[in-house]
């Protein structure tokens, strides 16, 4: 576990830290799979929609320029084709998807990643909230970010990405109008967003619904390998446990 301080509405620690767990910011950086992944994920943000026409899609040029033989220049059969300005496009592009088949597990490996570099260098911090009261305030939230990341957020050219409950409106509101500010869900943290951020900011309800989730589904998952594995050295298969268990 790494401990890492809490800093409060008015920009203190008070002494309060908060646990992060080894399995998820003290993992492995794969660089290799990092990069492939990010390069899947701005794959996908592609349309595709480009298309250009060809000497058969484009308007006119049905007739023969001029005749085959006699005039000591090159045969031609229409003036769309791909020499002539105006003419179709060869080999030109055409709708197509960039999506790239990624797994789930090479995603959260590289988010976790991400967050441990991140960690490693310091620039992971946890704020209990950045107003203090049931009202939005940016200049609030602008001096707990300050307080946060060491320096003043709009006095340097920095990105700071803020990860907030989707419940947490007064954070929302505060934040989504700074510039170099971007706020997303504990859900939809990403290595993308991580890597393209100089600093990562969790709010404590955020940084508790993120481990929850990533920690929960992996103990659902050695659990069940765990008992896989159990029932394989008593000679059980997963199937006629089950109706077993029907039966009774």
């Amino acid at each position: 576990m790494t401990a890492v301080s809490v800093i409060g509405p008015d920009g203190n620690t008070a002494g309060k830290t908060v646990e992060l767990p080894e399995e998820i910011f003290a993992a492995k950086v794969n660089v290799p799979l990092i990069h492939q992944v990010v390069v899947a994920q701005q794959a996908a943000a592609r349309q595709g929609t480009h298309s250009a026409k060809t000497r058969g899609e484009v308007r006119g040029g049905g007739k023969k320029p001029y005749r085959q033989k006699g005039t000591g220049r090159a045969r031609q059969g229409s003036l769309r084709a791909p020499q002539y300005a105006g003419g179709g496009a060869a080999h030109g592009p055409v709708p197509r998807s960039y999506v790239q088949r990624t797994p789930k597990k090479m995603k959260a490996a590289a988010l976790r990643g991400a967050l441990s570099d991140r960690l490693s260098h310091g620039r992971v911090q946890v704020v209990s909230g950045f107003v203090d009261g049931d009202v939005p305030r940016t200049k609030d939230a602008i001096a707990v970010l300050a307080a946060a990341v060491g320096f003043g957020v709009l006095d340097r050219p920095i990105r700071v990405l803020v990860v907030a409950h989707r419940d947490d409106e007064i954070t929302w509101k505060s934040l989504k109008n700074v510039s170099r500010v971007h706020v997303l869900t504990e859900d939809q943290l990403n290595t993308y967003d991580v890597l393209a951020s100089d600093h990562v900011v969790f709010t404590e309800q955020a940084l508790t619904a993120f481990v929850t989730r990533g920690v929960g589904s992996a103990s659902s998952k050695e659990s069940a390998t765990s008992r896989s594995a159990s029932l394989r050295a008593s000679g059980t298969t997963e199937r006629s446990a089950r109706e077993g268990g029907d039966r009774a």
